[in-house]
């Protein structure tokens, strides 16, 4: 199978379009590693979007914050603002889709490997730290695990012999910047990056790509319409800080 993996899609209508174009014929399947609503205008065109697709998917704290699992107490005043904005506009329906999304992990292709919208060991867990990258493969008990939460595009791995390799997105790099076959026995920990809200000093829209038949895994950047959201947001009176952050990817 060969699958499109995204995640922190975050309400961007426009990134998402240009992940899908780019991808387009590359994949049978969509897997999204959670927070497919927050920060950005359009939340109930990716819910649609996701269901037509068929996408299979984790919860994100921001999917939490919105279906009410989460009061947003933690979060920050933008990031709550916007959260307070999302849920006066999304359907009951799509209020509902959002609170019947799975945590993770979640199996796919027979516990074959595995979607977390965080950590393994804690779905709200950041995984920024190598070490704590390095903890969290010891606890991931499938071969390969995606995850997300940080924004930021890497995979982290650990051959049997104990050796721990981390490798991350260069930012600005015009071509595919991490391409490579799995190797039996290693553990894997990849972050596709994030589709709608990029925080690695890369604007562009973050993607993977992994066929499991191969054990083939491209990460991927693709450029969109970033001042077509910034409007949008605009328009709808989001926070002045999410609609800058956007032109920079940080």
């Amino acid at each position: 199978m060969r699958y499109l993996v995204i995640s922190d899609i975050h309400s961007n209508w426009e990134a998402l379009e240009a992940v899908l174009a780019a991808a387009s014929g590359k994949f049978d399947e969509i897997l999204c590693c959670g927070d497919i609503v927050g920060y950005g205008p359009n939340p109930r065109e990716i819910i649609d979007k996701l269901q037509h697709c068929g996408a299979r998917l984790v919860r994100g704290n921001h999917d939490k914050a919105v279906c009410g699992l989460d009061d947003a107490a933690d979060f920050n005043d933008t990031a709550r603002e916007a959260i307070l904005w999302t849920r006066k506009i999304l359907s009951p329906d799509q209020h509902q889709y959002l609170l019947n999304l799975p945590h993770g992990p979640l199996p796919v292709e027979g516990g074959a490997f595995q979607l977390v919208h965080g950590a393994v060991h804690d779905e709200d867990e950041y995984l920024y730290d190598p070490a704590e990258a390095f903890d969290d493969l010891h606890v991931a008990r499938l071969p390969l695990t995606f995850f997300g939460h940080t924004h930021y595009q890497c995979v982290f791995s650990l051959s049997p012999q104990g050796e721990f390799v981390s490798t991350f997105h260069e930012p600005g790099a015009p071509h595919p910047v991490i391409e490579m076959e799995l190797e039996k026995g290693w553990i894997y920990l990849v972050n596709p990056g994030s589709v709608g809200q990029p925080r690695d000093d890369d604007p562009r829209a973050a993607f993977g790509l992994y066929d499991s038949g191969t054990r083939r895994l491209e990460l991927r950047r693709v450029k969109y319409d970033i001042e077509s959201v910034q409007k949008k947001m605009r328009e709808f009176r989001l926070p002045d800080y999410l609609i800058k952050r956007l032109s920079f990817g940080r």
